[in-house]
């Protein structure tokens, strides 16, 4: 029952302030350190052969946080989109935006439009940014999203029928990893992380490589899913018992 083969891996990316600090520098040299672990951790996959890559980078709590930081990471957004967009292109990733984008400015949309009308028909890795996402909104909004789409037509609702309103329209991580040490999963994907394997590191994300990558692969291959059921052998073993 437990695969051998992953294909969807989501990271809440932690670490970057903490990282920042430790290296005696001001928290914008920590996210600026996280955008090159991007990087790292997109090529690591790719030749990994992993289908789909989530990454959680501006949550719908982050808003609370001081006005310079929220305007620093927004900009940052914008100059990652304009530096990388066709480096991801030219690697056949397709690039995937999750979240109320709705309260973005609009040069920003415009970017994030254009990154995903370019990569739409790219077919190596689909790489997901959830920003100014949350787990709870993303529920509320798919209700919504199914209430005003009338499909239900008098059927109750179903995970099969509702899974297609979510962000990710169905597809559900087999692995999250989550580094700086923390154990929770911060409003991320609630949905769809209730059956996906976790993985934490006390790795800072700025520090993250291949090496700590694979590692948290060999957790999830070492892991047998059963989804509620049992495997054969376990009912051998209880009938000999």
């Amino acid at each position: 029952m437990s695969p051998k083969k992953i294909s969807h891996i989501s990271i809440i990316m932690d670490g970057n302030g903490r990282w920042a600090k430790n290296h005696g520098m001001p928290r914008a040299y920590g996210h600026r350190a996280g955008i090159k672990s991007i990087n790292r951790v997109v090529s690591a996959c790719s030749v990994r052969q992993i289908q789909e890559l989530t990454l959680f980078a501006f949550s719908s709590e982050n808003w609370k946080r001081p006005d310079y930081e929220v305007k620093f990471l927004l900009s940052l957004f914008e100059e990652s989109i304009d530096l990388y967009v066709k480096e991801l292109d030219d690697n056949n990733v397709r690039i995937n935006f999750i979240g109320n984008l709705s309260e973005f400015n609009s040069k920003l949309l415009k970017k994030i439009h254009a990154a995903e009308s370019l990569t739409k028909n790219n077919t190596n890795l689909k790489l997901n940014f959830a920003i100014n996402y949350g787990g709870k909104w993303d529920i509320i909004d798919s209700i919504n999203r199914m209430i005003t789409s009338k499909s239900l037509d008098g059927k109750i609702v179903t995970p099969d029928n509702f899974e297609p309103f979510l962000s990710l329209q169905g597809s559900s991580p087999d692995l999250l990893i989550r580094t700086a040490g923390h154990q929770r999963l911060s409003n991320f994907m609630l949905w769809q992380h209730a059956y996906t394997e976790l993985y934490f590191t006390d790795c800072l994300w700025p520090d993250i490589n291949e090496d700590e990558l694979d590692l948290a692969i060999k957790h999830y291959l070492k892991t047998t899913r059963k989804f509620g059921a049992i495997e054969e052998y376990d009912i051998i073993s209880e009938e000999d018992a």
